[in-house]
C-alpha cells in the first residue's frame, strides 16, 4: 500500500491516498500566527489547549526563572504520574499557566474502548509533580495534593535553576553578551509582539542583530516573526542563530519544520539530530518532525519509534498531527486494525477542518481494509 505526505503550512499531516478524494491544498492561511502550529510563542497551540479543556476542576500555578527573566516564549509545563506524562501545557506571558480537568472521565465516544489520553480526571493528577520545562534549567517541581471545589486551587509557584552543566539550553549566552544598545531595541522588539505591533518588532530585531551580529536570540525572534510569510528569510535567521550559539536550543525545532515542509528530509533530520545531541529527551514536536524525516527517508522502525516517543510525551496533543503519522506508517505494515484505531483517536481532539475531513476520508477507507469482526 503506497502512502503519501502533504503538507499545510508548517505541519506535516500524513495521508492515505484516496480514491475519490484530493489532498487539503498546501500553504497555512497567511494571518495566522505561526506561534500558534509551531508550539513556541505567545499565543503557542491556545486555540487547541481551549478546545481542549472541558474539565470541572481547576488547577493553577506559576513559573519563575530563578536569577532571571522568563523567556520571551511559553514555557511547557508537564504533569506527571509514576513517570508518565498525564498531561501537558504552555505558561502565559507573564509565567501562569491552568490545568483543567474532568470530575469523571467518559470513554471516547468515538472510541469506545479506548479513553482519551488527552484528558483526566482531578484524582489521576492527585500526587502528580508537575514540572516546568526549559532547556538547560532544572525544574522544581510542585505536588498536586487532594483538595475539593472549595479549597484554593493554586497549587504553587514551579522555580527553575539553571543547570551549568547541560549541553543545550533555550536562553542564550549571548543575550548576556550583546551591548546595551542591541538590548533596548530587543526589549522593544518584545513589547511591540505583545502589542501586537510585528512590523515595528521585526524593525527593533533587525536593529538589534546589525548591532550585534552574534545575538542568537535576536535571530531567533526575527526568523519567527518572519516565519509565515517569508520562510526562506525566516530559515536563514534561525541559521543565523545557530550559528551565532550552535547550542541555543529553541531555532532547530523551527529549522526541521521549514526543511519539511521544503521536503528536505536530512535536513530535517540534521536539525532534530542536534537538538537531540543537546537534549536527549526532546520535545514532542522535535521528536515528531524527526519521524517525518526518517519515514520518508525510508527509515519507518526509527520513525514509528521517534513518532510513539513524541506521543506518549504529549497527551494533549500539541504535536496535533504525530498519531496521524503513527497511523500511516501502520497501514503500511497491513496493521489496518491499529491504524484505525489511531485515526478515530484523532477525530477526538482534531479540530474541524480539512485536516478532519482527511482523517474522516482515510477512516472510511480503513473500515473498508480492516477484518470485518474487528470493526
Amino acid at each position: 500500500m503506497k502512502i503519501n505526505l502533504f503538507i499545510a503550512g508548517i505541519l506535516t499531516v500524513a495521508s492515505f491516498p484516496l480514491a475519490n478524494a484530493q489532498a487539503p491544498s498546501a500553504g497555512a492561511p497567511a494571518n495566522r500566527d505561526p506561534s500558534e502550529i509551531s508550539g513556541v510563542g505567545n499565543t503557542a497551540n491556545f486555540s487547541q489547549l481551549v478546545n481542549q479543556q472541558h474539565g470541572s476542576m481547576q488547577y493553577f500555578g506559576k513559573v519563575v526563572v530563578d536569577g532571571s527573566g522568563l523567556p520571551w516564549n511559553p514555557v511547557p509545563v508537564a504533569v506527571v504520574c509514576d513517570g508518565k506524562t498525564l498531561y501537558n501545557t504552555v505558561t502565559d506571558a507573564k509565567g501562569g499557566f491552568g490545568i483543567m480537568v474532568d470530575a469523571k472521565l467518559p470513554d471516547s465516544e468515538i472510541v469506545k474502548t479506548k479513553t482519551d489520553l488527552g484528558r483526566v480526571t482531578a484524582a489521576q493528577l492527585v500526587g502528580c509533580k508537575v514540572n516546568a520545562v526549559l532547556d538547560g534549567f532544572d525544574s522544581a517541581p510542585v505536588t498536586i495534593a487532594n483538595r475539593d471545589v472549595t479549597d484554593s486551587p493554586d497549587i504553587g509557584t514551579i522555580h527553575l535553576h539553571q543547570n551549568e552543566a547541560a549541553a543545550g539550553s533555550s536562553i542564550s549566552p549571548t543575550t548576556a553578551s550583546a551591548p546595551s544598545d542591541a538590548i533596548k531595541e530587543f526589549d522593544k522588539a518584545h513589547s511591540d509582539e505583545i502589542g501586537n505591533h510585528m512590523d515595528s518588532a521585526r524593525k527593533h530585531l533587525q536593529k538589534a542583530v546589525n548591532i550585534y551580529p552574534q545575538f542568537a536570540e535576536a535571530w531567533y525572534q526575527l526568523g519567527r516573526l518572519e516565519e509565515t510569510d517569508k520562510p526562506d528569510d525566516a530559515l536563514n535567521a534561525y541559521r543565523k542563530a545557530t550559528a551565532a550559539d550552535p547550542k541555543y536550543t529553541p531555532p532547530y525545532e523551527h529549522i526541521a519544520a521549514i526543511c519539511a515542509v521544503q521536503k528536505k528530509w536530512q535536513d530535517v533530520l540534521d536539525a532534530t539530530n542536534h537538538a537531540l545531541q543537546l537534549v536527549p529527551a526532546g520535545t514532542p514536536q522535535i521528536w515528531y518532525f524527526d519521524a517525518v524525516g526518517n519515514y520518508n527517508l525510508g527509515h519507518v522502525s526509527v520513525a514509528q519509534t521517534a513518532a510513539e516517543t513524541s506521543l506518549s510525551m504529549d497527551p494533549n496533543h500539541l504535536a496535533p498531527n504525530t498519531e496521524q503519522l503513527l497511523a500511516v506508517m501502520l497501514a503500511g505494515q497491513g496493521e489496518y486494525q491499529a491504524a484505525l484505531d489511531h485515526l478515530r483517536h484523532c477525530l477526538t481532539y482534531m479540530p474541524p477542518g480539512p485536516n478532519a475531513d482527511l482523517v474522516k476520508q482515510q477512516v472510511a477507507q480503513l473500515e473498508k481494509m480492516a477484518p470485518p469482526a474487528a470493526k
